[in-house]
């Protein structure tokens, strides 16, 4: 077995260098975001969000050295465990933690806050894996479906409890790793169908059309296809549903979303419906992203972010500093990060020897995934605010330790990839 001392030689460095370069840029882009030219101000300084986000980044250092120096068994041994432990800490949350931006979803450790919510993904990540990975295994039995929708249920169910649906979203991500994992694409197709029929049921106010379109397209697929009662019917319960869903996303949006979710939906739809209010935080997102031009302005020279123009600059926003002083090229060239990194991930995934290490570098992938586009959609007017951070870019010390976490498991399980128990 190889030793622990020897293990950096096994390590991926290129998944490694790709994490460094990510938070070296989101470092310098939270300096920016920031930065008052009018102070005496410097990177380094603990009094502001960069010189604590620098302490964060030393912390993660020395959370990658014991994740490196811990054996490798541990993770996979300890994952129900965890999974225990996070849940009793996510119920909790709501009773003792402290309130931030309308969430009450810290706990509050003297002046810092750690959020447990950030953990959870890394920590939901391990269960769900270790339970794929279990012998005898079968995706296409209920029991199994079952209790893996149970395993990303109730962490969903706890975190909506406080008021944070952004981060109750994340785990639908895991949907892709049962997919890939065996499931029928049976729910992966109804869930898309479903937020297309949403969307569309916002975008056209006269709901008589689309249900004419639904019609129209269930008699052309009775009248073209087989004339089998089985079919017939499925179809037409299918037509039914979707009719369903329809009538119900006007019901949804005024009577289950809260005031501030219906505002977003409402941007979303048409983001000039109030541009000095609701849609403030888009239009200004959008005026800065597309200030910067191709080359942008240079650093610490975005007039949108000294201005304040967009909230939450260093966290949910970030994004907007990186359009407004990198500009169009700067932007593609952290794009180009972040994919070649869940790229790297996936790759990862697919050369493992266990179930369990596959399971949980897609879980990685899909969760970083989730978090890159849905940050940066929202940024750009593609997606509704619903406040995720950017990952190794958005301020935060629970962020960042947690994605550190989530993607150096990874690398520890990869580096021992030839000890792991075949259960393929």
């Amino acid at each position: 077995m190889r030793r622990d001392d020897d293990i950096s030689g096994s390590l991926d460095w290129a998944t490694i260098f790709l994490f460094m370069a990510l938070v070296t840029l989101g470092w310098l882009n939270i300096f920016a975001a920031i930065y008052d030219e009018t102070a005496n101000q410097t990177i380094w300084d603990l009094s502001l969000s960069s010189g604590r986000q620098l302490m964060f980044i030393a912390a993660s250092a020395v959370i990658v050295i014991a994740i490196i120096i811990i054996d490798v068994r541990f993770y996979e041994t300890f994952a129900y465990l965890f999974y225990g432990l996070i849940l009793i800490m996510l119920f909790l949350v709501p009773l003792i933690g402290k309130e931030v931006g309308g969430n009450k979803a810290w706990i509050g450790i003297g002046s810092f806050g750690v959020q447990p919510s950030e953990f959870a993904k890394f920590i939901t990540a391990l269960a769900v894996a270790k339970y794929i990975g279990s012998v005898g295994f079968k995706m296409d039995n209920l029991r199994n479906q079952a209790m893996l929708f149970l395993m990303i249920g109730l962490p969903i169910i706890f975190i909506q409890l406080q008021k944070d649906t952004g981060t109750a979203l994340v785990f639908t991500s895991f949907i892709l790793v049962f997919y890939r994992e065996g499931m029928s694409p049976f729910i992966l197709i109804v869930g898309i169908c479903a937020a297309t029929i949403f969307v569309l049921t916002l975008l056209i106010p006269n709901q008589l059309y689309l249900h004419a379109g639904i019609a129209l397209t269930l008699a052309g697929l009775i009248y073209f296809g087989k004339k089998k009662f089985k079919r017939i019917a499925i179809l037409t319960i299918g037509a039914l549903l979707i009719s369903g869903v329809i009538e119900s996303v006007d019901y949804v949006v005024n009577n289950v979303l809260k005031p501030h979710q219906q505002n977003r939906v409402k941007v979303l739809v048409n983001p000039d419906i109030d541009p000095l209010g609701v849609g403030w935080n888009v239009t200004q997102s959008k005026i800065a992203i597309g200030s910067g031009g191709f080359f942008g302005k240079g650093f610490l020279k975005g007039t949108q972010t000294k201005f304040d123009f967009v909230p939450k600059q260093s966290t949910d926003f970030i994004f907007c500093t990186i359009g407004e002083e990198f500009g169009w090229f700067g932007s593609l060239v952290v794009v180009a990060l972040f994919i070649a990194l869940m790229l790297r991930v996936v790759f990862l995934a697919e050369r493992q020897k266990s179930r369990f290490a596959r399971s949980y570098g897609y879980s990685v992938a899909c969760i970083l995934f989730f978090h890159f586009a849905i940050n940066i959609g929202m940024t750009i007017g593609l997606f509704p605010v619903i406040g995720i951070p950017l990952p190794f870019f958005s301020y935060g010390g629970s962020s960042l330790w947690a994605f550190t976490i989530l993607l150096f498991i990874l690398l520890k399980l990869d580096a021992h990839r030839g000890e792991m128990l075949q259960r393929i």
